[in-house]
């Protein structure tokens, strides 16, 4: 306290600037992970249904 001015929030000010850097890429991280599930979920609905499709034209041929 003595080698410091009482009133010095410098570290008080780094660490809230760590920390909403921490956060934004929390969320980063989140939103990138939740992306990449959701696309990775389309392209199995894609081929699931290029199956489908493919089985049913399948029958009718064979039919």
């Amino acid at each position: 306290m003595m080698e410091r001015d009482w009133c010095d929030d410098a570290d008080e000010r780094d660490a809230v600037r760590r920390a909403e850097q921490a956060t934004r890429f929390g969320w980063a991280a989140i939103a990138g992970t939740v992306g990449a599930v959701g696309c990775v979920g389309i392209g199995v609905i894609l081929v699931c249904a290029v199956a489908v499709v493919g089985c049913l034209a399948l029958v009718v041929a064979s039919s």
